[in-house]
C-alpha cells in the first residue's frame, strides 16, 4: 500500500502491515512503516519506522528511523535514530544523534558521529584506524 506525497521523503509512504512477511531487500527514495516481518536488507532515502508489531533482521540504512518493534543487524541512520520503550536491538548502530527511551533494549556497538552516512561496517573503519596507527618501518 503506498500514496505519493510529492517531495517530502521524511512522511511514511509505504506500509507493511502486521501479519504480512517478506524474504528480500527493500529499497525506496520515499519513508517505510514496518509492522510485519522482514528478513532482508532496507535502504531507504526517506524515514524508517518499525513499529511494535514490527521485526527486522538485515541490515539497514536510512535517513532517520524510530524503532517500537525489534531489529537483528546493523543500522545505519545519516541524522537521527529514536528507540522507543518497546524497541529490542541486536546489532551495530552507527548514526548522527541517537535518543534513547528508558526501557528500550540495545545489545550491540554504537558509533555516533557525523560520518554517518557511509556505509563501511565498523570493522572496516577499526581495521583502517588500526592500520592507520602502525608505526611505520623504513
Amino acid at each position: 500500500m503506498g500514496k505519493y506525497n510529492g517531495s517530502d521523503n521524511s512522511v511514511v509512504v509505504n506500509f507493511i502491515t502486521a501479519g504480512t512477511e517478506i524474504t528480500g531487500d527493500l529499497i525506496s527514495n520515499e519513508g517505510i512503516r514496518i509492522e510485519g516481518t522482514l528478513t532482508g536488507n532496507i535502504t531507504t532515502k526517506g524515514k524508517l519506522v518499525i513499529g511494535e508489531t514490527g521485526k527486522v533482521k538485515g541490515e539497514i540504512v536510512c535517513k532517520n528511523a524510530e524503532i517500537f518493534g525489534a531489529i537483528e543487524g546493523k543500522i545505519t541512520v545519516a541524522e537521527l535514530l529514536s528507540l522507543r520503550k518497546s524497541s529490542r536491538i541486536n546489532g551495530d548502530i552507527l548514526t548522527n544523534k541517537l535518543a534513547i527511551e528508558p526501557g528500550s533494549k540495545f545489545t550491540g556497538n554504537c558509533n555516533m558521529s557525523d560520518d554517518a552516512t557511509t556505509t563501511r561496517s565498523f570493522k572496516e573503519k577499526k581495521a583502517e584506524k588500526s592500520a592507520a596507527e602502525e608505526p611505520k618501518t623504513a
